[in-house]
């Protein structure tokens, strides 16, 4: 990802098919419609708490499909300030509409956004 400066409305999506949009010091993170499509139908996830700190490159969610467990890792490293707790009731919305109602993940970014020292 090749993301600079902190402030702007930006999405950038990863090489494995996760997407971050970048409003201020915040990032919202989740997995493309494409990335739904190779996993097959989400029928589980595990989230990270809030005040978890991510670091990039690492595991941050676990996804249970009907083909498979898949790791998802963390595309940016941060703290987590908000999770989409609506995902634990009802998973449709990570199946239907992954870029949109299907967030994971509110992240605290660095001021230079991506990074892999976040504190």
């Amino acid at each position: 990802m090749g993301i600079s400066q902190v402030g702007w409305n930006m999405r950038e999506y990863t090489d494995t098919h996760e997407w971050v949009d970048m409003q201020g010091n915040t990032a919202t993170i989740g997995i493309t419609d494409r990335a739904v499509k190779e996993i097959g139908e989400i029928v589980f996830i595990e989230l990270p708490k809030i005040g978890a700190q991510l670091t990039k490159g690492a595991v941050f969610v676990v996804l249970e499909s009907t083909k498979a467990a898949i790791d998802i890792c963390a595309p940016i490293s941060g703290e987590v300030v908000e999770v989409n707790t609506a995902l634990k009731s009802d998973i449709t919305k990570l199946n239907t509409t992954p870029e949109t109602d299907g967030w994971m993940v509110r992240v605290k970014s660095c001021a230079n956004f991506p990074t892999e020292n976040c504190t």
